[in-house]
């Protein structure tokens, strides 16, 4: 039966799409609209798998005459998919390694177990390993030790309160009868209280493992698929902006957001699932054995990792490289390696250029070193039977391994994003959406960013990020152009907000996989994920008048912004 719903409801959008076809006009600029509104409801209903969408624009775009078929299937290979691509191999070479695991365990080792310290453990290392790796990895990787852990302590608490309540048995036997027979004895009570507390304390930290994964895809331009829809939309409407967002430039602006945005949000889920009783919290009295077993547990699981290999090292030192190498490429306050190195202005090597070269070291670097390596007998000719020889150790990665992890739909879900900004250029959509958004420039620019972020906010609970940032971008361009405001003003908020997906199970990855452990219901999601939405905004929308402002000169309009990409005279 939901088979035939959802066959018929793609009959009927089908069917909506003829009608529009045969109404359209002949103008190019309502051609691309309907391309655009057409994917934007295949992707909102998900009436078709998400890249097979993105796709479209090889199709509608030629046969509408906006774009020639050549122009517009390189809008899918361009710089920021590689740029993707060697991000992606670096995070699949520290998960296939379990390296990600070995530096969540040794953090949370020096954090502690007390409640509001674990919490606030679990959310940095999450939100950390969130700007290199996928969020969705992440969280499936975290959540797991936090239920373990507290149900170490819970387990242990319980032990206490049976032993205290058996010597106290001992002293009064009367007690002890009371203690048998009555289904609300001391005993019941505790466990009831002790239950309460947990249940508590499991959504709490649930709820931020998930919320600092999405948080901390925010802070690196690697981080996750709507930071790098930005930068080529950048890079395919504004060609002239001077790599104006860079890994370095978008690290300068959203990692103090991150923190900001982490601390605030530690602060929220500890007043509504631990409250701020500070001796409790933070362990302010004596020890509690609970404490050590749950220690002990963390402890067990970072001994059976055993120590750092060989693999281990070569990954996390390539790994460390590739973020310098990001860094120094071309930093903004002084010249970079690729400056000085290859051409006065560092346009000839990117940031994607970098990330593909160290990520094919993967595959020559060994996973071992050769005098390590595996010996294995083979029969020799003329009577040499048994004769060892040496194997040469296989490499970090191999392409089964790429081939099995590596997201390819989302590359094609930034390729369609590129496509339909180079095509609304190409038609002239982008100049005609600007110029019936100039209205808005009798509202403050501040005002103005305030409402987008909300707009974008509440779109993104509905659809995946990827999609929100690749329709809203290219509108919000043009009407930064029309407007004569800066384009990163509107942009660069509006793209981390579609990140902040927090208050339902659906609306991102990390959410679902806590949910499905069954420990949150909806309501959680919604009361927690409403507060951490205007935080975020408000957040957000704080650092683009303070910092971002120093950085991007976000007061004045660009020269550069003067001239887009194809638009029509």
């Amino acid at each position: 039966m939901f088979v035939f719903m959802t066959k018929g409801y793609s009959y009927v959008l089908f069917l909506c799409v003829c009608v529009c076809v045969c109404v359209c006009v002949c103008v190019c600029e309502a051609k691309c609209g309907y391309a655009i509104i057409l994917m934007a409801l295949y992707w909102c209903t998900e009436c078709m798998p998400l890249a097979v969408t993105a796709l479209l624009p090889v199709v509608l775009f030629p046969m509408m005459g906006i774009m020639e078929s050549g122009a517009v299937c390189v809008q899918y290979l361009k710089d920021s998919n590689m740029l993707f691509i060697g991000g992606l191999l670096v995070a699949i070479a520290v998960e296939n390694w379990n390296l990600h695991k070995r530096i969540a365990l040794r953090v949370l080792l020096v954090v502690g177990v007390r409640p509001a310290l674990l919490m606030s453990g679990f959310m940095g290392v999450t939100a950390f390993l969130s700007m290199w790796i996928s969020n969705t990895a992440t969280t499936a990787m975290m959540v797991p030790i936090a239920q373990a852990v507290l149900g170490q302590l819970c387990a242990t608490e319980a032990g206490q309160d049976e032993r205290e309540l058996q010597v106290e048995g001992k002293d009064n036997q009367a007690f002890e009868l009371d203690t048998k027979r009555d289904a609300d004895s001391p005993l019941e009570r505790r466990r009831k209280e002790r239950e309460l507390k947990y249940q508590l304390l499991t959504k709490g930290m649930s709820l931020s493992v998930c919320y600092s994964a999405s948080i901390g895809g925010t802070a690196t331009l690697t981080g996750t698929t709507p930071n790098l829809i930005l930068k080529g939309q950048m890079d395919e409407i504004f060609p002239g902006n001077g790599d104006v967002i860079n890994f370095a430039s978008w690290f300068g602006f959203a990692f103090p957001n991150m923190i900001i945005m982490l601390i605030l949000s530690w602060l929220w889920l500890q007043f509504m699932y631990m409250g701020f009783n500070m001796k409790k919290s933070f362990g302010c009295g004596k020890k509690n054995e609970g404490d050590k077993e749950a220690f002990a547990v963390m402890k067990e699981e970072y001994r059976k990792l055993g120590s750092m290999t060989f693999a281990e090292g070569a990954v996390l030192t390539i790994f460390v490289l590739l973020v310098v190498m990001w860094f120094t490429r071309e930093p903004g306050f002084m010249p970079g390696w690729a400056t000085v190195l290859f051409n006065k202005d560092g346009a000839f090597v990117t940031d994607g250029t970098v990330a593909i070269f160290m990520s094919t070291l993967f595959f020559i670097i060994p996973s071992r070193p050769f005098c390590c390596g595996s010996a294995e007998e083979e029969e020799g000719e003329a009577g040499e039977e048994g004769k060892k020889k040496q194997k040469a150790p296989a490499a970090l990665l191999n392409w089964h391994v790429v081939h099995e992890r590596m997201p390819w739909n989302i590359i094609l879900l930034l390729g369609g994003g590129f496509a339909l900004a180079s095509g609304s250029e190409a038609s002239g959509l982008s100049q005609w959406l600007g110029e019936s958004l100039a209205p808005l420039q009798s509202i403050p620019p501040f005002g103005i960013s305030l409402l987008l972020c909300l707009l974008v906010g509440t779109f993104t609970e509905c659809s995946s990020n990827t999609a929100t940032t690749t329709l809203f971008l290219p509108i919000l361009a043009s009407m930064a152009t029309a407007i004569r405001l800066h384009p990163l003003y509107v942009m660069l908020p509006c793209t981390i907000c579609a990140s902040l997906a927090f208050m339902l199970p659906v609306a991102t990855p990390p959410n679902a996989i806590v949910f499905s452990y069954g420990n949150l219901k909806v309501m959680d999601m919604v009361k927690a994920g409403f507060m951490l939405n205007m935080i975020g905004i408000l957040t957000i929308n704080m650092g683009i008048n303070t910092w971002g402002d120093a950085m991007f000169q976000l007061s004045t309009f660009p020269d550069w912004a003067n001239i887009t990409h194809g638009t029509k005279p």
